[in-house]
């Protein structure tokens, strides 16, 4: 799993930062943003505020983090044997993790921060979805091992089309849990599913 660089000094402790990253997601649950501070966190997780510091430079940082931890641990992207079972199972995966209760405060929270923040935006980016977009890159892999998908010999294009995918399913599942309140159910996972694949093999069809 990876982890963002720590300052200079003592080496870290693999221990403290998973009881500081849980305690985080147990105070934004508890507390929410406005009344999480690195002090609590600090007594939640049973170390120094000093430990926090030498970690984080605030608790913007420190949420992203624990959040960045959530989708490590809860995506991935096993294979299902095809495209379309690739892609609803990951729908499916996404829409259960920004159910939890702590990663639609904190997602909610750090969007909304990010907003006028540019040097959080671009943690939210290295943390969380330039990570992310990995299994978008598995993904198109294997369906172009099966034949399901055409290789693109433009690097640049196939890294264009990775973004828009990623882009695409990450959108709809976030409208649709975090702004909409829908569920994301068999049924609309389905329907999504055969959308983006019907406008993939369309695209690739065009491209011939």
């Amino acid at each position: 799993m990876n982890r963002p660089q720590g300052r200079t000094g003592r080496p870290r402790s693999a221990e403290a930062d998973r009881a500081i990253l849980d305690a985080t997601r147990t105070v934004l649950v508890e507390l929410g943003w406005g009344k999480l501070t690195l002090g609590e966190v600090a007594a939640r997780a049973g170390v120094a505020k000093t430990t926090l510091y030498r970690r984080w430079a605030g608790k913007n940082e420190l949420v992203v983090d624990a959040v960045a931890d959530l989708f490590d641990e809860h995506l991935e992207l096993p294979d299902r044997g095809s495209l379309r079972a690739d892609i609803e199972g990951v729908v499916r995966q996404f829409a259960a993790l920004l159910d939890r209760p702590e990663t639609k405060t904190a997602l909610m929270a750090v969007v909304a921060e990010s907003t006028r923040d540019e040097a959080l935006r671009e943690r939210i980016r290295s943390a969380i979805v330039d990570r992310q977009k990995n299994l978008v890159l598995l993904g198109r892999a294997r369906a172009q091992e099966r034949g399901e998908l055409p290789y693109e010999p433009d690097p640049v294009l196939a890294a264009r089309t990775a973004d828009l995918i990623f882009d695409v399913i990450a959108g709809a599942v976030v409208h649709r849990t975090l702004v909409s309140a829908e569920p994301v159910d068999g049924e609309w996972a389905r329907g999504f599913t055969a959308l983006l694949v019907g406008g993939l093999a369309a695209a690739a069809g065009g491209s011939a």
